[in-house]
């Protein structure tokens, strides 16, 4: 059985990086894999937040999913604190994580380094929590951007350990799913930075939420450099924003950079912005369509949600039984 196991944040705005990077993507594997897709709001308290909209933004992932073409019927859609088997296998895994391991982990230095409000035992602990909700589905495979690869090494070598440490071939040591060329799709601000739901300015990212009118704005005001697109792969890069909008439409219509310069080499970016709104719109435009009808009836979000929540409870629940007899734990 190959089996996917991945999941998003609940915290509002996602946006255009996230469908390129990630949901598109999880749609696709659906024929492929049994896939676990999950709300992970468990990671999401691990930094500030507003409670009161967590509710919302969970319908709102959840929304997202399934508009972007996740199937409920194919793929389990449920959210991660619903399955109380998480918590409980952090906490084994947690205590055979040496704290080397966790020292080296480069997210929380750079968000921690931020703010001492963010040094927390949390956010300190979130990869053995991810590791946690891959291996207890026994995940083969993880579908993972650039930023979460050094997370993904984290679960892999936890896997190992337990198995040393217990003399069991029990988890399975799952492989990256390595995501393609829009793996990292830019802010439109600043072609530097990664496109995020954080980032104090709208018009760094496109979101699902948006109308036509705002993504054509979006791009319109979309910073570039005065000179025409280039020729070669080589220039591109040299040109942050100019890649970043390159990258945003190869990945949208299904194609590489090197053909979007093909087709654009030497043209303004007026005639390619224009050509990217009409591309983008056209391709976010029924996502958003469906996920203001899904979120028009919250019951229906629920209902899905708790289906998926049952079904995925009843295997997390088979594999902590097999993981507590295993470590020795005393049960009925």
């Amino acid at each position: 059985m190959r089996r996917i196991f991945s999941g998003m944040q609940p915290t509002g705005n996602l946006h255009l990086g996230n469908y390129l990077g990630a949901l598109r993507n999880w749609v696709r594997l659906q024929d492929e894999y049994e896939c676990f897709y999950c709300a992970v709001d468990l990671h999401a308290i691990t930094v500030p937040y507003e409670s009161e909209n967590m509710k919302k933004a969970t319908r709102e992932i959840a929304a997202a999913y399934i508009a972007a073409g996740i199937d409920p019927g194919k793929s389990t859609l449920f959210v991660q604190s619903s399955v109380p088997m998480h918590t409980e296998l952090c906490w084994i895994l947690g205590t055979q994580t040496p704290l080397g391991w966790l020292n080296r982990m480069t997210q929380f230095k750079e968000k921690s380094a931020k703010s001492r409000d963010l040094q927390l035992l949390g956010l300190y602990s979130y990869p053995v929590l991810m590791a946690a909700d891959i291996l207890l589905y026994k995940a083969t495979h993880v579908p993972v951007g650039e930023d979460q690869k050094q997370h993904l090494e984290l679960t892999r070598d936890l896997a190992i350990a337990f198995n040393n440490k217990y003399g069991r071939d029990y988890f399975p040591v799952p492989e990256p799913q390595i995501i393609g060329e829009a793996a990292r799709v830019m802010s439109l601000r600043d072609g530097t930075k990664k496109m995020s739901k954080s980032d104090t300015s709208d018009y760094s990212r496109i979101n699902l939420t948006d109308d036509a009118d705002t993504i054509a704005l979006k791009i319109k005001k979309a910073k570039t450099d005065p000179e025409p697109l280039p020729h070669t792969l080589a220039e591109l890069e040299k040109r942050p924003e100019a890649d970043n909008l390159v990258t945003i439409f190869a990945a949208l219509s299904d194609s590489t950079r090197a053909a979007t310069l093909k087709s654009y080499a030497g043209a303004q970016f007026s005639r390619f912005k224009k050509d990217l709104t009409e591309l983008a719109v056209g391709k976010l435009g029924p996502i958003t369509a469906r996920m203001r009808e899904l979120l028009a009836h919250p019951a229906e979000i629920d209902k899905i949600l708790a289906k998926g929540a049952e079904k995925a409870e009843a295997l997390a629940s088979r594999h902590m039984r097999e993981i507590k007899d295993i470590v020795g734990f005393w049960r009925v």
